[in-house]
């Protein structure tokens, strides 16, 4: 790419407000409008983002310009070619805030940087990289569930220890990115949410799970013990006309499969209610059966994930209580064609794990010789990343 090229791709792809953001400024709402945004950090630091978040003024000085100038601004320790490369982990991302209700903000709607460009300009999640920690050590996910969501493609690295999760179309395009990390919480500018999918197995999947996030969708999975009868996908929390249509599809084809199932696993409070019985409309309108799946006693699934102890250090006994590690393997399938739906009807996790821990209270069942055998495979075995 041309020099020139690069330059005018920055500017219209990193808002002034993305680089305000990172060095710890924060929007004041109240005093914001859609054509004037107010950025503040400490006492007698403002600054104003205008032209659609590719323009800047400091309100104590004469100070302005464009993104390029911002950084030097922010950073004067920089020369040209280390404010390019700051730029370019920044690239697609937008920022942070939401709008309240009623807050006439519109984001920019200038040239993008199309999503497929994004995506393949960042690398594979490695073992150790900050990515790999976040995921492993912060959000408490098993490191066979991270490389197996590499290996897909569904996850790549980002700036500041951020994961990127793919969203993708019918034809396995990228459409968009949905950004989590540290501090960052986002979706790529100009990108169109559809769904992100991680299936652990190879054959047609018979279940079909529904999460509100990437990492819930990962983390229910680690839960269930990486099942490989079931798709599991996550929607970014919205349910906008791509998502709709990528869940009727995948509805559409499920109904053809045997023991066909669809989990609304929606986080546990009001809103994932009404996401969970907008759900079971679209899965009656294919025919599928629809079951709710609800984290008891956490919001949502990565919080009684780590609740549970289910982080890469207690992976090899599956999980820190025995309860929990009961119901993992309850719940694996080795043979992803007969298996059947949750059965019993899924019920709140902790419910589950109170009921087995008073069991196991009362009485110590020892492991038939045949389920020792099992359990022994299950922790010799490869982990799914590295299936072929």
């Amino acid at each position: 790419m041309a020099s020139d090229d690069e330059i005018e791709q920055l500017r219209a792809g990193v808002s002034c407000a993305v680089v305000l953001e990172r060095h710890g400024y924060q929007l004041d709402e109240r005093e914001s409008s859609r054509r004037s945004l107010k950025y503040r950090r400490r006492q007698g630091e403002t600054v104003i983002v205008n032209h659609d978040g590719r323009g800047w003024w400091d309100t104590g000085s004469t100070a302005k310009g464009d993104v390029f100038t911002l950084v030097q601004y922010l950073d004067p320790g920089l020369n040209f070619g280390q404010v390019r490369g700051a730029l370019r982990d920044l690239v697609g991302m937008a920022p942070t805030f939401e709008p309240k209700p009623g807050w006439k903000y519109r984001r920019p709607q200038g040239q993008h940087v199309p999503p497929e460009l994004l995506w393949t300009a960042r690398k594979p999640v490695t073992e150790g990289s900050p990515t790999w920690n976040y995921l492993t050590k912060e959000r408490g996910l098993a490191p066979e569930i991270v490389t197996a969501a590499t290996k897909a493609d569904v996850l790549r690295e980002g700036p500041y220890a951020s994961a990127w999760f793919a969203h993708r179309d019918a034809d396995d395009a990228v459409t968009g990115i949905e950004m989590r990390g540290p501090e960052y919480r986002g979706f790529s500018q100009g990108g169109d949410k559809t769904l992100f999918r991680l299936q652990i197995g190879h054959a047609a999947p018979t279940r079909l799970a529904v999460t509100e996030a990437p990492i819930d969708a990962m983390s229910l999975a680690v839960l269930e013990g990486m099942r490989t009868d079931t798709l599991y996908v996550g929607t970014a929390g919205g349910m906008g006309p791509r998502t709709i249509a990528a869940l009727e599809r995948e509805l559409t084809a499920l109904a053809e499969r045997p023991g066909a199932v669809m989990i609304a696993a929606t986080d546990a409070d009001a809103a994932g209610d009404k996401y969970a019985a907008h759900l079971a409309e679209l899965a009656a309108a294919a025919n599928v059966p629809a079951q709710r799946a609800v984290p008891a006693e956490h919001k949502d699934w990565n919080d009684a994930l780590r609740a549970a102890g289910q982080g890469p250090s207690q992976r090899a006994g599956l999980g820190s209580s025995p309860a929990v590690a009961t119901i993992v393997r309850a719940m694996d399938r080795s043979d992803s064609a007969a298996s059947q739906p949750w059965s019993p009807a899924p019920v709140a996790l902790g419910q589950r794990v109170r009921a087995i821990e008073e069991q196991q209270a009362r009485a110590a069942v020892p492991l038939t010789a045949r389920g020792a055998d099992r359990v022994a495979e299950r922790r010799s075995a490869p982990g799914p990343g590295a299936q072929p």
